[in-house]
């Protein structure tokens, strides 16, 4: 997990508000990283199971449970390197 993985994951999570649904263009105009890097980054969420679709043909992705857990400190980054295993 990267700096970027946690950014783009509270990014979705939109504490305080309502979970969002984001292209890879939204999140990327949002934080500080260049589009290529979002993307690498967001087929590595999805591939982790942290993020998934919200519709494939548009790109639009959001949370998974998993996800949540992640950032909620009921998973941590060791688990997800050994789930790869």
């Amino acid at each position: 997990m990267t700096r970027a993985d946690d950014a783009i994951l509270e990014f979705l999570l939109n504490e305080g508000n309502e979970e969002l649904v984001a292209t890879p263009g939204v999140i990327e105009a949002n934080l500080p990283y260049t589009l290529s890097t979002v993307n690498q980054r967001l087929r590595e969420l999805k591939d982790e199971n942290l993020i998934t679709y919200e519709n494939e043909e548009r790109a639009l992705y959001k949370l998974t449970t998993k996800g949540r857990a992640y950032l909620a400190g009921d998973l941590d980054a060791e688990e997800l390197e050994n789930d790869k295993e």
